[in-house]
């Protein structure tokens, strides 16, 4: 839509990611609810260049395998309303455990940042994160920051605006799974191509699939059901 675009912020809890929304919107943000859900929603504006970064807040969450309201809000989000940008926003001291749900959401979507936050608090540790080592494993960019002090705030906006602009083009990496696992993702993704198309991640559909995900199920059954009746 001209020069705005949608950037959803992901994360678990307590990783800083509403204070990175905050400080990024100001008082340029409204707050409701997710419709038919009693999650709140937080969207926010940021202005950059000649653009407007539309945010929105998604709930924190550890996973996003709908076992939850939270969960099954921030995947439908960045599956179904494909935002330009998913921005995953990590802990710093606690890398391990947040790196379950970044993982997830490349295997979702393709524009992605992993913007790893609370950098001050753990260089006191001494903890030490080589981005660019990341973002050559990952395929993404990967940025330092300190969403308190509005610390790499500047490289954010411009990491976006590259992305958006297609300066940067993502190339996520995939988790490859044990070969039986594989070998069921294969068997199962072509029937999914023929149902989703290029709408969708064939391969993160087959994995839920073969996960049992009947919420997902439910969900896409009725997107494409909506989407035959708008037609």
């Amino acid at each position: 839509m001209g020069n705005s675009y949608r950037i959803a912020l992901a994360g678990n809890p307590n990783t800083g990611k509403s204070t990175l929304f905050n400080a990024l919107t100001g008082l340029r943000q409204h707050t409701g609810n997710w419709a038919g859900k009693t999650v709140s929603l937080a969207e926010g504006n940021v202005q950059y260049k000649d653009k407007t970064f539309n945010l929105i807040d998604l709930p924190g969450t550890y996973s996003l395998f709908s076992n939850s309201t939270d969960e099954e809000v921030a995947r439908n989000y960045i599956v179904f309303e494909k935002p330009d940008v998913t921005v995953v926003v990590l802990d710093a001291t606690s890398l391990e455990r947040n790196f379950n749900l970044a993982l997830q959401v490349l295997e979702m979507t393709k524009n992605v940042i992993i913007c790893i936050n609370l950098i001050d608090v753990a260089e006191k540790q001494g903890i030490d994160i080589n981005e660019r080592i990341l973002t050559n494993r990952l395929g993404v960019p990967v940025l330092k920051i300190s969403a308190r002090n509005k610390k790499g705030f500047p490289m954010l906006l411009d990491t976006i605006d590259r992305i958006v602009t297609g300066a940067i083009e993502c190339v996520p990496v995939q988790t490859t799974y044990v070969d039986e696992i594989e070998e069921q993702i294969k068997k199962v993704e072509p029937k999914v191509i023929q149902y989703v198309g290029n709408h969708l991640s064939a391969r993160w559909v087959s994995l839920r699939l073969l996960d049992g995900d009947e919420k997902l199920l439910s969900e896409l059954k009725k997107r494409f059901e909506q989407k035959e009746v708008a037609e």
